[in-house]
């Protein structure tokens, strides 16, 4: 099997092994109390260890770098975006809100799972642009005038464009926008129905920027004709936003691809950022490869979320 072996937990990881090699973990709920939860949850660097050994005959890991030495020079920043006054104040006034709301329901994470994730996806949206949960139009997006400056430069000079959002309703408004500039925009997500033709549209170099959903673009599209792609909401999977970037990131590219993940300072999505940064080893500790993964989100990951 090729691929990515597991993204979120060690229990990804066990299902393909009860394929390739049977009977190495017969049980998977031993698997979870002996090795998903020590690593996991406690690093446990002995049970580690030994269950690298144990899967490494099983294993052959080719990144990147090993099949494709010769792809030119990808550079990654992260831009922080401050948000204008009046959008500032409507995230503050919500945020003391749903922290209460989602502290008050953490400690029976299971049970109030969709309760919380809620809430967070309504930061998430208000970090973006007020407009999203049906606020203020007018108290704009930092992040879309933004864009829009970056994006009129860019394929003005000739380059073609990536955009990703996890929110379709934003990156509607991003293509209001940017129409309205006059750039031609191709879109995609998991609600497009004539999914060749829109890329089509895009390689033939009709419609330099091409906004896409996470969802729907973040694998199985080669598009190296873009060399910059722009990741407006950050997301607490690493593998989800490498996916992505990869589109235009692999074999066939010959020019520097630029990335830019912009991050609204002092929002949910620095908080997010942060926990990105901590969760990002797992991969790299059981696969030794480079790929950084995010393991499963926790109650503990929750109350970091909203720490001072």
């Amino acid at each position: 099997m090729t691929g990515t072996p597991f993204e979120n937990r060690l229990m990804e990881l066990w299902a393909l092994l009860s394929l390739t090699v049977p009977g190495i973990y017969p049980w998977p709920q031993e698997f979870k109390e002996h090795v998903a939860r020590p690593v996991e949850n406690h690093d446990d660097v002995r049970v580690l260890n030994a269950f690298r050994r144990r899967i490494r005959p099983f294993m052959l890991r080719r990144t990147k770098d090993l099949v494709a030495d010769d792809l030119p020079e990808k550079q990654e920043q992260i831009v922080d975006v401050v948000l204008q006054s009046r959008h500032r104040k409507i995230y503050d006034t919500h945020l003391a809100k749903e922290r209460q709301k989602i502290l008050g329901l953490v400690d029976d994470f299971d049970r109030n799972r969709i309760a919380i994730f809620s809430s967070l996806t309504k930061l998430r949206q208000l970090a973006l642009d007020p407009a999203l949960i049906g606020e203020d139009a007018s108290a704009g997006s930092a992040k879309l005038d933004l864009l829009v400056e970056q994006l009129t430069e860019i394929t003005g000079e000739g380059h073609k464009v990536l955009v990703f959002s996890q929110f379709t309703s934003y990156l509607r408004r991003v293509q209001d926008r940017l129409v309205s500039a006059g750039m031609r925009t191709a879109y995609l997500d998991g609600q497009t129905r004539h999914r060749g033709s829109v890329i089509d549209e895009f390689r033939s170099g009709s419609a330099p920027v091409f906004l896409i959903s996470l969802k729907a673009g973040g694998s199985g599209l080669t598009l190296t004709e873009a060399d910059y792609v722009f990741m407006l909401d950050p997301w607490w999977n690493p593998a989800v936003e490498a996916q992505a970037v990869d589109r235009t990131h692999r074999i066939g590219q010959t020019r520097p691809v630029h990335v830019y993940r912009l991050v609204a300072h002092d929002t949910i999505e620095q908080k997010v950022m942060e926990l990105k940064e901590r969760k990002a080893g797992l991969f790299a500790r059981v696969i030794d490869g480079d790929a950084a993964m995010a393991s499963a989100i926790s109650a503990d990951d929750i109350r970091d979320l909203f720490d001072a």
